[in-house]
């Protein structure tokens, strides 16, 4: 059945609750991504993409220096240059926070849209918008510094919509967002259009997916990414996540095609298990074989995440699962519009909450998250004091702070201190790149060198400006 989406709009709640739950999302996942980035608890991850942008903002090449290539050559992530014109407003990584958290918050308007599209009540599409917010990834991968791919999910849930409405541009305008955001999703949309060509029957929109994909797979693959940047830096980036696969893109492909034995043997795994297990349990009140095709457009995704041998890839603490939601999503309103569901309305909302307690990782705030408030002032107070946009050499954790630089990184080598003008050292900050006593020696080492000046000191935290 097909309802233009003006007779959609005209079935809103009367009381408004949908305009009252998307803002109050919005802002809770906003104030959590900065809390968890004000107690210094943010990377590599958010100092790469807050320094792309700002790069892109000023006109310069978006070269990281914390990963050592262009942006481009990352994930072909080309929306990031939009991002960047809210930079030339401001330039602050709190924009990509509150993008990203209206971006996921936002899922809930075509989630509800997509339900009454199904012929569900009123009260069952603020149901569904409920089960969508509360699902625990959308809350952990916000909280999870920033990542585009957060932006394709309201995207995929609005394509899908729009293919069902007959809204072709809307539908061309959303699968372009999210192909936009990591050239990997251009095999989710291939997927997509596969549903939406063979069991939707929409099948101009599934051929626009299916060819716009495949084109844009090639495309960034094999001209854009290699272009902006070397296989060998993208294989320290991604393939090490498969490394039972190869080591490089033509021996991991060459060993999914002909051998596939390997890959079943990484399939089939406690690890797998319970990555399933803890995906599809807030969720499995209303999964039935019959009302699941619509997961077809999360086989892409899926596959990747279970022949992955990286365990950051097989739970809900990380982004990578978000391209599964807006499908599960869809196949959840089916049963629900089929009437069946194994729950209702009150008790779908509290079990989406009793797992949303349990998988959410907003207890963090209370534990993981405190440990660096012994000098977290004295890092404020250090931070301050570096007045220019002159280069520095930090910790994993300050660099998000202070990335509006063309150089900026938090590997160090010891030949090569010279050519920083800033060195912030909490010596607390153990991490990937060096543990507690290697700071510990490198503040040693600093005190020796005339070339440098010891600007501040307090509780474990060092500044040295280079004189």
């Amino acid at each position: 059945m097909i309802i233009d989406i003006k007779k959609i709009i005209e079935n809103l709640p009367n009381n408004n609750s949908l305009a009252l739950i998307i803002p109050i999302s919005t802002l809770l996942l906003f104030i959590s991504s900065i809390l968890r980035h004000e107690l210094f608890n943010s990377g590599g991850d958010l100092a790469f993409f807050d320094q792309c942008v700002y790069l892109i903002s000023q006109g310069k090449q978006p070269i990281s220096s914390i990963l050592g290539f262009h942006v481009l050559a990352d994930h072909a992530a080309w929306i990031l240059y939009f991002l960047a014109l809210l930079y030339k407003i401001y330039p602050s990584v709190y924009w990509l926070f509150a993008v990203q958290s209206a971006a996921l918050a936002l899922g809930a308007l075509p989630t509800y849209f997509l339900a009454l599209q199904a012929g569900l009540e009123k009260s069952q599409a603020i149901v569904m918008v409920t089960v969508y917010l509360l699902y625990p990834l959308i809350y952990n991968a916000n909280l999870l510094e920033f990542h585009p791919d957060t932006i394709a999910v309201p995207a995929l849930l609005t394509a899908v919509l729009a293919a069902r409405t007959k809204k072709i541009v809307w539908f061309c305008v959303s699968v372009l967002i999210v192909l936009g955001c990591k050239a990997v999703l251009s095999l989710t949309v291939v997927a997509m259009g596969v549903w939406l060509l063979l069991f939707e029957k929409r099948r101009l929109y599934g051929v626009i997916a299916i060819t716009s994909g495949i084109a844009w797979f090639l495309i960034a693959n094999k001209i854009i990414i290699p272009f902006f940047g070397n296989e060998a830096a993208l294989i320290n980036r991604h393939l090490y996540r498969y490394s039972y696969l190869g080591k490089s893109f033509y021996e991991t492909l060459q060993i999914i095609l002909f051998q596939p034995k390997i890959v079943f043997s990484n399939i089939f795994t406690l690890i797998n298990l319970e990555y399933l297990f803890y995906l599809l349990v807030p969720v499995i009140w209303a999964l039935r074989p019959k009302y699941m095709i619509a997961l077809i457009g999360a086989i892409p995704c899926l596959a990747l995440n279970l022949i992955a041998d990286h365990p950051s890839q097989k739970n809900l603490i990380w982004h990578y699962s978000l391209p599964i939601i807006p499908f599960l999503i869809l196949a959840l309103i089916s049963s629900l519009a089929a009437g069946k569901a194994w729950i209702q309305k009150k008790a779908i909302i509290l079990w989406s909450l009793f797992w949303f307690l349990v998988l959410g990782k907003f207890g963090f705030f209370t534990s993981k998250y405190l440990k660096n408030l012994y000098n977290w002032q004295a890092t404020k107070e250090a931070i301050s004091l570096i007045k220019t946009q002159d280069s520095v050499l930090t910790t994993d954790i300050i660099t998000p702070h202070l990335t509006h630089r063309e150089l900026i990184t938090f590997h160090y080598n010891l030949n090569e201190l010279n050519k920083f003008n800033y060195i912030l050292i909490n010596v607390r900050n153990s991490d990937r790149a060096a543990s507690a006593e290697d700071y510990d020696n490198l503040v040693k080492q600093l005190k020796t060198i005339s070339l440098f000046e010891l600007k501040f000191k307090k509780d474990d935290v060092y500044l040295f400006i280079q004189k």
